[in-house]
């Protein structure tokens, strides 16, 4: 417990000798000015929301994701303003749900990628599963049918209905939709990459169809789950009539981006000030992976 202790006050030092040192302040007011900063979150309390939304809104402009998207299309950076920065939320957690009234309070836009096939149902997400002989970052790199075979042998099916869900329900996203943008991520959140061409497919045709039919969402993006990603991927959303693709590569984005590569910066649902400066600003990441030379997910080559 000591050395968790020790590590946890560590880790926040680092952050806040960073956050001092000023590499935080000349990424936003340099780097970021004239560039398009996306966040990832997954899912933080409606504290940490408060105060991260706070921080936020007050040191950038934050705008919808769709705006980016039609500035790109119209080839217009003039829509996008000084210091632009669009918040994500990946998985569609149930907890996302507490969040809609700080959400409408502060008229804060910002977008969660649903799992339609994990949405509205008592389904888990498989990554969530605990079980101490699975390792969640092996099974990504291994076939999505090994992948499965193991998760079943573990105890785990996709179609498995536990006692509580995990993910949004459909009154939630009814509830949500007229203030949040709701879009996919895929069907079950694989590693794309891993799946074959049937499996992959289906996960991107059929999350589209579906939430845009059950829930009435008009769908244009998606987020790649696990951020990986191929170039079969990216045709095949082309083919499905996605207008982007969301990544978790390091970096900022301007009206040149890729659109089906679209770069993302991960916060990992902090509640510590100090890390959030840090991580929003783009300069762990840019640390952390060598200013992006180094991940550990990505673009991967079939």
């Amino acid at each position: 417990m000591l050395n968790i202790t020790l590590m946890v006050e560590m880790k926040e030092l680092i952050f806040k000798i960073v956050r001092l040192s000023g590499l935080p302040y000349i990424f936003r007011e340099i780097i970021q000015k004239n560039k398009v900063t996306i966040l990832l979150f997954h899912n933080v309390s409606k504290e940490t929301a408060e105060l991260t939304f706070n921080y936020l809104a007050k040191r950038y402009n934050i705008i919808p994701l769709n705006d980016f998207i039609e500035a790109i299309e119209k080839n217009d950076e003039n829509k996008i303003p000084k210091k632009a920065l669009i918040i994500t939320f990946d998985d569609g957690d149930v907890r996302n749900y507490k969040i809609l009234p700080l959400v409408i309070k502060n008229k804060i836009p910002l977008t969660i990628f649903l799992c339609s096939s994990i949405i509205n149902s008592n389904h888990q997400f498989w990554f969530k599963f605990k079980d101490q002989r699975i390792s969640i970052s092996k099974l990504i790199r291994v076939s999505n049918e090994e992948r499965l075979d193991i998760l079943s042998q573990a105890g785990f099916t996709q179609d498995k209905e536990y006692d509580e869900p995990q993910a949004l329900q459909k009154a939630h996203i009814n509830e949500m939709k007229e203030y949040i943008e709701m879009q996919s991520h895929t069907m079950t959140h694989p590693s794309l990459p891993a799946c074959d061409d049937n499996e992959a497919r289906k996960e991107i045709f059929n999350s589209k169809e579906m939430l845009e039919r059950e829930y009435e969402l008009k769908i244009y993006a998606l987020s790649y789950p696990h951020g990986n990603y191929s170039e079969r991927d990216i045709l095949l959303l082309k083919e499905a009539g996605y207008k982007c693709g969301i990544t978790v590569d390091f970096g900022f984005n301007t009206i040149e981006t890729d659109v089906f590569r679209l770069k993302r910066l991960s916060l990992q649902d902090t509640d510590d000030i100090n890390e959030l400066i840090v991580k929003a600003s783009g300069v762990w990441a840019f640390l952390r992976t060598i200013n992006g030379l180094k991940q550990e997910y990505g673009f991967i080559k079939e």
